[in-house]
């Protein structure tokens, strides 16, 4: 036996340990919906100009980033992004999100779409600030 050095990893040593993860997990979990999902704004050209990426995983919906160009900021959209991926994880059966955000970025936005918070991270990056939000949907 060897333990490798610290590297980049594989695809295939990525996906055997994943899987492995996984296997060990759903003994006491059981089979769970895991789904990586995403909505856009386009423009007029079919450009990309926001758009937000999420995984339901473990029952939850996890808010991975929201992004609204600033050529586009304040009309709405982010507010409707994050609401278009929360209904599609609710038709899941899913009523439990959380997400991430920093000092710089969006902590009151958030806060205003209904998320609690429940944890912080400080210097994290460096000199900010994590926060940890999360929501419940009543059924």
């Amino acid at each position: 036996m060897r333990i490798t050095e610290v590297s980049e990893p594989a695809e295939e040593d990525y996906e055997v340990l994943k899987n492995g993860l996984n296997g060990f997990n759903e003994i006491y979990t059981g089979s769970l919906l895991k789904e990586k999902v995403s909505s856009f704004v386009k423009d007029k050209n079919n450009t990309t100009v926001g758009g937000i990426l999420g995984e339901i995983h473990w029952g939850w919906l996890h808010v991975k980033g929201l992004w609204v160009s600033d050529s586009v900021r304040s009309r709405g959209l982010g507010s409707k992004l994050l609401q278009k991926l929360e209904e599609y994880a609710f038709s899941k059966g899913i009523t439990n999100y959380r997400l991430e955000t920093t000092s710089f970025q969006s902590l009151e936005f958030y806060k205003k779409q209904g998320y609690e918070l429940f944890g912080e991270l400080p210097d994290m990056p460096p000199s900010s600030t994590s926060y940890f939000l999360k929501k419940q949907r009543g059924t």
